[in-house]
């Protein structure tokens, strides 16, 4: 049996072990470069994602390395600045198949009561800059519609609801208009003016809050003249506005008396006029004023997940002009209707997403990217409010009386 002893002989030479022991290590070697090369892989392939970005209202894939929000955009040669919008913020980490918005400041030119300015702003309309300013769309007189888009180079110009202090006939109107000029303002109040009447200030003045325009009437030498009749003014508690709030509803109108006389002349002198009827032949509009009742809802969180869909609104509310209290109402509002869910979806109405736009295809108005972009809807839902209860606050009264908003 002489093989197998030599077999044994060389399984149990030190020589014959130590290559085993060389091949070991070799393989373990190799194992674990590969197991690290494996790793390696699957972390530049996790930094690898494919995501939606709106930019100034267009969406767009970019499909790019990063972890960021910054370095996804930096990837996607999508330029922001400190004066852009950007959400979730450039820090915040970004997920496959997230929606990134990114809304660029620009300069426009603005004209607010003959007063120029220059702002900056993220706004894509006219309607939206407005809002921007702090102005209410109800309250504004404007030189484009609130749908058309913001061009550059255009001046927009602005006329803001005011008070104009009327003193003619005897008294003093105060009336309120968002005419551009004295004249439109005149006009607004109900002012009539007959020939040969002055005014203190030129017709086609700025109209500003405050100003006072005197109206001397001229000499009539007629049997008829005519004069201004005062509006009264008439509260009504409104629990859709925030305690402390007045909104006028109903702008006041001054009316008309026409008043003929009978006169008497000696020697082509007036030495009698006597009263042959008055009447009221226009007749003053009451304005009435909301006030508001509702108490501002306590205990509500405003502070916001970074990445969240509540960021985003609590952002686009801020470029309305809409602060904490109103974002508190719109954190409520929403909650109640979706959960700020971009998918909540109401199977026997049709309601769908954050707003619960019914249909939800309304919301293609803003973006074809409805279904799932927050932004596109929250943008939506802002507009319907605004548009329907003024503030989020209003719109959050209304739900609470009536089921919906």
């Amino acid at each position: 049996m002489p093989a197998p002893e030599t077999s044994a002989v060389l399984a149990s030479s030190p020589t014959h072990r130590t290559d085993r022991r060389s091949r070991a290590l070799r393989y373990g070697a190799q194992g674990l470069a590969l197991a690290l090369v494996a790793g390696a892989t699957t972390a530049f392939v996790g930094l690898h994602k494919t995501v939606t970005v709106e930019v100034d209202g267009v969406s767009t894939e970019v499909s790019a390395f990063g972890r960021t929000v910054g370095q996804v955009l930096a990837a996607g040669d999508i330029e922001v600045g400190d004066r852009d919008l950007v959400a979730p913020g450039l820090g915040e980490t970004v997920g496959d198949g997230a929606q990134i918005v990114v809304r660029h400041g620009r300069e426009i030119d603005v004209q607010v009561d003959g007063q120029d300015r220059t702002v900056w702003t993220t706004a894509l309309t006219v309607g939206e800059a407005v809002e921007g300013l702090g102005l209410r769309d109800d309250e504004t007189l404007l030189s484009a519609s609130r749908s058309a888009d913001l061009e550059r180079g255009d001046v927009l110009r602005v006329s803001t609801q005011k008070t104009i202090h009327l003193a003619v006939d005897g008294q003093v109107i105060d009336g309120l208009t968002s005419g551009g000029t004295v004249r439109d303002a005149l006009r607004d109040i109900g002012l009539v003016l007959n020939e040969g009447d002055r005014v203190s200030v030129p017709l086609d003045a700025t109209a500003t809050d405050g100003l006072v325009v005197m109206v001397t009437r001229a000499a009539t030498t007629g049997e008829t003249v005519t004069e201004a009749v005062p509006f009264e003014e008439q509260e009504v508690e409104d629990p859709t506005l925030v305690t402390g709030t007045r909104k006028v509803a109903t702008p006041g109108r001054a009316g008309v008396r026409t008043t003929t006389y009978s006169t008497a002349t000696v020697g082509g002198a007036v030495v009698d006029r006597q009263v042959v009827a008055s009447a009221i032949t226009v007749e003053p509009v009451t304005q009435v004023v909301k006030v508001g009742t509702m108490e501002l809802a306590s205990g509500v969180d405003v502070s916001v997940t970074p990445g969240s869909a509540q960021e985003i609104g609590k952002q686009l509310a801020a470029e309305r002009g809409w602060g904490d209290d109103q974002f508190a109402c719109l954190v409520q509002l929403w909650n109640k209707e979706s959960g700020w869910r971009v998918d909540a979806e109401n199977r026997s109405s049709g309601a769908y997403g954050i707003p619960q736009a019914l249909p939800g295809s309304k919301m293609a108005s803003v973006a074809a990217d409805w279904r799932t972009n927050p932004a596109t809807q929250i943008t939506w839902g802002l507009n319907y409010i605004g548009g329907r209860y003024s503030t989020p606050c209003g719109a959050w009264s209304a739900s609470q009386a009536k089921g919906w908003y």
